[in-house]
């Protein structure tokens, strides 16, 4: 005995669904007209139905849903005294924030007149925070802040993209350079660079000492947004590369031993090393154990040691020389 196949289900509600009902009921009236299902009528039934469907449209490709980056967070520290009314600014968390309020006031330490203070400020921040203000920040009456933290919600946005992700064309590229437009930093904003919604904030910060470049991209078009939610960069400084994650071909790769280390675990990362080592490619610092590349003269390591390494060459002589 066969087991028949089990039927597909038809879905009255899709257009496709109710094609196939059709084509099903014209076959049954030619049937009940005839008697029969006489060929050529059969394909003139199926030639007409065949013409609603559309059999050069071309596959959708394959989507990647990004979901919109989650809120960040900001701390805000609002600082007054009797010369400046408002100093606010913005820390990524609590304790730089408490780094800024020390650095305040240590610096104005010889202001505290309370016996109960010692003369030379604890290293400790929040400890000298609370003498110089006060626990409830009434030692200082000319002077306070407040700090607190604040939601930091972007402009991003759910996305649909193509896996199978091409950068624009030289003519989309041409295009959105020839209608980039720069706002200068007026009223106090900084100046900015826009380009298909990019945004490139290029500015002078006496803050760090250095002229500063930050680049936005959470408005970016969808068309410049790969599988992973990430925008292709390359930055470049004279003639020299200091990131590139485009993927093109010649772009700079990290070197082959820091790859391996950075997919490495603890127990492999030990074996690379070692290997390292032996063929020459690292030196390890006597003094402080520092893995050091092999072209290095003396100890890179953090610490005060700065080891040269010997050369085997003028060891070799040295040890002849010798009684």
């Amino acid at each position: 005995m066969t087991i028949p196949e089990p039927k597909t289900p038809v879905d009255l509600t899709a257009p496709v669904g109710r094609a196939i009902i059709s084509l099903r009921q014209q076959l049954t009236d030619l049937e009940e007209r005839t008697g029969e299902r006489p060929g050529a009528d059969v394909i003139d039934i199926l030639g007409t139905w065949l013409e609603q469907f559309d059999f050069t449209a071309a596959p959708q490709p394959a989507l990647a849903h990004i979901p919109p980056r989650p809120p960040g967070q900001a701390w805000v520290l609002h600082r007054w005294d009797r010369h400046e009314n408002a100093i606010i600014d913005l820390f990524a968390d609590e304790d730089s924030a408490l780094a800024e309020l020390a650095r305040h006031a240590r610096g104005n330490w010889d202001n505290l007149l309370n016996d109960d203070v010692p003369d030379e400020p604890p290293t400790d921040d929040a400890t000298a925070v609370d003498l110089y203000y006060g626990p409830d920040r009434d030692n200082r009456p000319d002077e306070g802040y407040s700090l607190y933290a604040e939601t930091v919600r972007g402009r991003g946005r759910p996305r649909i993209v193509p896996l199978d992700f091409q950068f624009p064309d030289a003519g989309a590229c041409e295009r959105a350079n020839r209608t980039a437009v720069f706002h200068p930093g007026d009223h106090g904003d900084l100046p900015c660079l826009e380009n298909d919604d990019v945004l490139v904030f290029a500015h002078l910060d006496h803050e760090i000492g250095a002229f500063r470049v930050s680049v936005h991209v959470d408005n970016a078009p969808d068309h410049l947004v790969r599988p992973d939610g990430t925008v292709p960069l390359r930055v470049e400084v004279e003639d020299t590369i200091v990131l590139d994650d485009s993927n093109a071909e010649g772009a700079p790769r990290p070197p082959l031993l820091d790859a391996l280390l950075s997919a490495a675990d603890a127990v492999q990362k030990d074996v690379i090393l070692a290997a390292a080592r032996g063929a020459g490619f690292l030196w390890r610092c006597p003094t402080c154990q520092w893995d050091n590349p092999g072209a290095a003269t003396c100890c890179e390591g953090p610490g005060p040691c700065r080891t040269p390494e010997s050369d085997p060459g003028v060891e070799a002589e040295r040890m002849s020389r010798e009684p």
